[in-house]
C-alpha cells in the first residue's frame, strides 16, 4: 500500500511516498480501506519532532480517516466488510489501509462523502470531549473560542450552537473572521487588532465568557482568566503559545473557575470508545440534515502530495479542515 512517512524531523519536503505492508487487525480491530484522512496541527508536530505518536502506535501520521471496511478481527461486533466508517486513530492515517480499535469507528453520517467525513473524528472528538462533557457548556452561556477558523474551531463554532450556546471566536485577519460569522460565529475578535479581553468583556456586557476553548496555552493564561466570568472553564487543548506560565490562584480562587486540560491521542482505546458512544447517541442524529454541523473542507490533496498540504497547513493559511484523498478516489 501508498503509506506517507516521515524520514526524519523537519520541513514538508521531509513527507515520503513509500510502499508499505497492508495491515493485519488485532481481534478487536478493524482495517480501514482509507478514501479521505483529516490533516491535524498534530501532524505537523510529529513531522516536526516535537510530538512523537504514544508507545506502540504507527509511526505513519494521520489522527483520523475515512473509508470502508476492509478487513475485522475475530472479536470485532457491529461491523462487517464493506461498511463506510469514519474513525479517530493514535496514527497511521497517511496510508491507503490503517488498522484501528473498532470502538474507535463511527459510521459516515448519511448523505456525507468520504471527504465531508474525514473532517469529523479527530475535531468532533477533542471538541465534544472538552466543551460538552468536561467543559459541560450549556443552552445560553457564551464560549470563547481561539483559533475560530482552523478544523478545531470550526467544529467548536458548529458544536456551540448545535447545543444553543453563543461562541465567539479569535482569528488573524478579517477574511477568517468573516469565515466564521457565516460558520456560525456570534462575533469574530481579530486577535492582530483588537484586546480578546476587552471585547470579551464588552461583548458580555462586563460578566465574562462561561467557558474557553484554547490551543495557545502558556501565553493566553492570564488573559483568559481575566476573560472568564465566574464559575467560568478553561479548557486547554494545545500548547502552541508554550507549555508554561505564571498561574494567579487567587484570581482562579477569587472567581471560581476551573481549568481543564486534556489531549486525546494518549487516551486507551476504551476512553475513545466511551466518546465514541456519546457522539453516536447526541450528535450523529444531527449530522445527516448537515443544519447545525456540517463538513467545512477548506482543501484537498492527493495523498501523495501531504508535503503541500502541511505547507498550507503551516502557513496558517486553511479555513477548516485540509484533507488528503487517496489515489483511488483522487483518480491518480
Amino acid at each position: 500500500m501508498l503509506a506517507i512517512e516521515i524520514t526524519k524531523p523537519g520541513p514538508p519536503s521531509v513527507l515520503q511516498a513509500v510502499e508499505r505492508p497492508i495491515p493485519t487487525p488485532q481481534p478487536d480491530e478493524i482495517v480501514i480501506r482509507v478514501a479521505a484522512a483529516g490533516v491535524a496541527r498534530a501532524d505537523l508536530l510529529q513531522r516536526q519532532g516535537h510530538y512523537p505518536p504514544p508507545q506502540g502506535a504507527s509511526d505513519i501520521p494521520g489522527l483520523d480517516v475515512a473509508g470502508t471496511v476492509h478487513s475485522l478481527g475475530a472479536a470485532v461486533q457491529g461491523w462487517k466488510s464493506g461498511d463506510a466508517v469514519c474513525a479517530i486513530l493514535t496514527g497511521g492515517g497517511y496510508a491507503e489501509y490503517c488498522r484501528v480499535p473498532a470502538v474507535q469507528a463511527l459510521p459516515v453520517p448519511l448523505g456525507w462523502t468520504f471527504a465531508e467525513a474525514a473532517t469529523l473524528p479527530e475535531n468532533l472528538f477533542t471538541v465534544y470531549d472538552n466543551i460538552v462533557t468536561r467543559g459541560a457548556l450549556q443552552a445560553g452561556e457564551t464560549i470563547l473560542i481561539h483559533g475560530g477558523a482552523s478544523g478545531i474551531g470550526t467544529m467548536a463554532i458548529m458544536l456551540a450552537r448545535a447545543k444553543g450556546a453563543h461562541p465567539i471566536v479569535t482569528a488573524g485577519s478579517p477574511e477568517k473572521c468573516a469565515a466564521c460569522v457565516r460558520i456560525g460565529a456570534t462575533h469574530a475578535i481579530n486577535y492582530h487588532e483588537d484586546d480578546f479581553v476587552a471585547e470579551a468583556q464588552r461583548l458580555t456586557q462586563s460578566r465574562g465568557v462561561d467557558l474557553i476553548l484554547d490551543m495557545v496555552g502558556g501565553r493566553y493564561l492570564d488573559r483568559n482568566l481575566e476573560a472568564l466570568a465566574m464559575d467560568g472553564r478553561l479548557a486547554i487543548v494545545a500548547t502552541l503559545g508554550g507549555r508554561t506560565a505564571t498561574l494567579d490562584i487567587g484570581k482562579l480562587m477569587h472567581k471560581r473557575l476551573r481549568l481543564l486540560g486534556s489531549t486525546m491521542r494518549a487516551r486507551p482505546s476504551a476512553a475513545k470508545g466511551q466518546v465514541a458512544a456519546a457522539l453516536l447517541r447526541d450528535i450523529w442524529p444531527l449530522l445527516p440534515a448537515k443544519n447545525h454541523i456540517r463538513p467545512i473542507i477548506d482543501s484537498t490533496f492527493p495523498m501523495a502530495d501531504a508535503r503541500l498540504a502541511h505547507e498550507r497547513m503551516e502557513a496558517g493559511a486553511n479555513i477548516g479542515k485540509v484533507v488528503l484523498l487517496a489515489p483511488y478516489v483522487h483518480g491518480l
